[in-house]
């Protein structure tokens, strides 16, 4: 036995194993959650050629409908995380937004598109915070930024997986000239290559739905994958971390929902979503218009700026443990992710310096994140935490609907990007200030090992 583990306590044996057990499934889970969800952006590069219609303008407002049915069910969604079962209600969630996302293969005019946009949302509302809740149910104060960079990854590293795939199944039923040749990809089983996107991706939630229900445990008193005495102590670690916040008077959930400071968490995650929304959402877009890229060297360049903000989030997810701080370790990627944007029109015509704008600006919106989410488990715990949580997320995520949508309308009535990239710059921006100026998650103590 190395002395390391000799002198290894049940709590931290407890946490080790939490980090290995639980991390890697609600990964997987939140980089489909986020292609399903995105994937638009990618087969809207061929379904504005096969559909008649649709135009910027209809894909702005049809990738901005997801977000009014996510807003809908998103705080009773949480809820049922803290109240009932984590694992049953992801589960759910997971297999109903799989059927969703494989029913976008079917659309044919935009009102069919706008609705199984909003359908998408509906189902998978809650999934999102209710993982931030359920977290606060397994990771203690110290480790809490950490697991949530480690889950948040997902998004950029799906923003790099799912590219060349989606690429490839958009060439079926299409025409290609490689060397000289004509290459003709014929349809699979009469659907076109958009069509596939939507079916493919959508497999993978179903059956990962059934791995959460077997994988996620709800609470550590019933996992039986860790002994009674580190279930006992990572239990009454937790218990003790909410005392202290439960210290004075309790809220009711109204109370909690309506706090100044939940408010305005709500009011700085609605700007933060505006600006990186509006811009994942159509980065290939402003690429091929801006340099008319083929899809192949396109999808090789929009894998590019996932790379270094996994990188960035990972980073600040272990620095905010470490020194016990948020508001400083949210506000530097916030004021990133606002300059690049500001900086990405002068940009048009040189590609390089456009992609090094879109890695820097890509590490700010995710960047933020860990220090971000940290920051309601301050103020409130469990269900009125979860409460906020929920309506955070769901108010926040309604820039979903606003970023893309003024983007989308900024070029089509004008013919340029420039205007909607500066008003998304400008959202981010805001969303730096309120955060430093709140003052909530200023360093508290001293640093600690991880």
């Amino acid at each position: 036995m190395s002395p390391a583990t000799a002198h290894c306590t049940p709590l931290d044996s407890a946490r080790r194993k939490a980090f290995r057990r639980l991390l890697p499934v609600l990964f997987l889970s939140y980089v489909i959650a986020y292609v399903d969800r995105n994937n638009v952006a990618v087969a809207k590069l061929t379904m504005e050629k096969d559909l008649p219609g649709f135009d910027s303008a209809v894909f702005g407002l049809g990738m901005g409908m997801f977000f009014w049915g996510y807003w809908l069910l998103e705080i009773p969604g949480t809820l049922m995380v803290e109240r009932w079962s984590a694992r049953k209600w992801i589960c759910r969630i997971m297999v109903s937004w799989g059927f969703m996302a494989g029913l976008t293969a079917a659309v044919t005019t935009p009102t069919q598109f706008y609705v199984v946009r909003f359908l998408l949302g509906l189902a998978e509302a809650g999934f999102f915070p209710g993982v931030i809740v359920y977290l606060t149910h397994w990771f203690t104060s110290r480790d809490r930024a950490k697991a949530l960079s480690y889950f948040l990854i997902a998004t950029p590293f799906a923003q790099v997986l799912s590219p060349k795939i989606s690429n490839a199944l958009l060439k079926i039923g299409t025409t290609e000239i490689v060397d000289g040749q004509t290459i003709t990809h014929p349809l699979v089983m009469g659907m076109t290559g958009w069509q596939w996107v939507y079916i493919f991706w959508a497999i993978p939630s179903v059956l990962l739905g059934v791995v959460v229900l077997f994988m996620l445990t709800d609470r550590p008193r019933q996992a039986k994958w860790l002994t009674p005495e580190e279930q006992e102590a990572l239990e009454s670690t937790l218990e003790e971390e909410r005392s202290r916040v439960a210290k004075g008077k309790r809220m009711t959930l109204m109370e909690a929902i309506l706090h100044p400071k939940v408010l305005l968490l709500a009011l700085i995650y609605f700007c933060c979503v505006t600006g990186s929304y509006g811009i994942e959402l159509f980065m290939p877009s402003i690429l091929k218009d801006w340099y008319k890229l083929n899809l192949n060297d396109l999808t090789w360049l929009i894998m590019l700026p996932p790379l270094l903000a996994v990188a960035g989030q990972l980073g600040m997810g272990w620095s905010s443990d470490r020194h016990k701080e948020r508001r400083l370790h949210a506000t530097l990627p916030m004021l990133l992710g606002s300059a690049s944007l500001a900086l990405l029109p002068a940009s048009n015509g040189n590609l390089p310096l456009t992609i090094v704008l879109f890695m820097l600006a890509f590490t700010g919106f995710k960047a933020y994140m860990p220090a971000f989410w940290a920051l309601p488990s301050l103020l409130l715990t469990e269900s009125a935490a979860a409460a906020s949580i929920g309506f955070i997320n769901s108010m926040g995520n309604l820039g979903g609907f606003f970023g893309p949508t003024i983007l989308g309308f900024a070029q089509k009535t004008t013919g340029s990007y420039a205007g909607g990239l500066y008003y998304l710059s400008g959202s981010m921006f805001v969303a730096a200030c309120m955060v430093w100026f709140m003052g909530l998650g200023a360093k508290t103590g001293p640093r600690t090992r991880s």
